[in-house]
């Protein structure tokens, strides 16, 4: 995986770096324990077969985690 790419314009979302922009990174957001939103809290791969994501969990950046279905 390289990490240079070149520039994202406004308001368009980066191609995902892992399977060579076969997919989009998709931004996610939630909310924290008092209900404050968190806004960009995970990035995912659009396509199914890459699996890419990236979350951010107390200051720290997680990559790789597995997807699971939330019981929520």
């Amino acid at each position: 995986m390289t990490l240079t790419q070149g520039p994202v314009e406004h308001g368009q979302l980066p191609d995902c770096r892992k399977c060579k922009g076969a997919g989009t990174l998709l931004p996610l957001s939630d909310y924290g324990r008092d209900g404050a939103p968190i806004t960009y809290k995970a990035w995912v791969c659009s396509n199914p077969d890459c699996g890419f994501n990236l979350r951010i969990d107390n200051g720290e950046i997680s990559l790789g985690r597995a997807l699971t279905q939330s019981n929520k």
